[in-house]
């Protein structure tokens, strides 16, 4: 199957989407734009919108391995809601080094919401910019605001 490619906006920052179906390749958080269309679920939450991204496959949770274990513990994590590096580390039976390490080397960002894990006395590192991690964690905080001041 083809991988297709383009990005659209989060703020200042392009999320750079590589994709084909359901399945994202990576995705990176770029100064420029590419062309091309993005997932419909991913332009709808960069646009602020309350979307369930678990529908989107990620490359990164289909073998077994530690980081693989991490990514598939972090996509339960809510939006709107943080873990630290050193709660997802307990739960797979590892250290939270090697949950940073597998943060850092995320190559689907969203789809896997790093940016909800957090250090224990901070926000903790995000790639290529800490304030892309503020910034989505205060739309996803935003988002569950919003969602429930709409009367059901």
């Amino acid at each position: 199957m083809e991988i297709l490619s383009g990005s659209c906006r989060l703020g200042l920052w392009y999320v750079q989407v590589y994709w084909s179906g359901n399945t994202i390749h990576r995705i990176r958080f770029a100064t420029t734009a590419a062309p091309g269309d993005v997932p419909l679920l991913i332009r709808q939450f960069c646009a602020g919108r309350a979307v369930d991204l678990r529908p989107l496959e990620s490359i990164a949770i289909h073998d077994d391995t530690v980081y693989s274990r991490i990514y598939r513990e972090v996509r339960e994590i809510p939006c709107g809601k943080t873990a630290t590096y050193g709660e997802i580390a307990q739960r797979i039976g590892t250290s939270p080094r090697v949950v940073g390490q597998a943060m850092a080397r995320n190559p689907t960002p969203l789809v896997i919401p790093c940016h909800r894990v957090v250090a224990a006395d901070g926000i903790g590192g995000f790639s290529p910019s800490v304030e892309i991690k503020e910034a989505l964690l205060a739309m996803e905080k935003k988002m569950l605001r919003k969602d429930r001041a709409v009367p059901a």
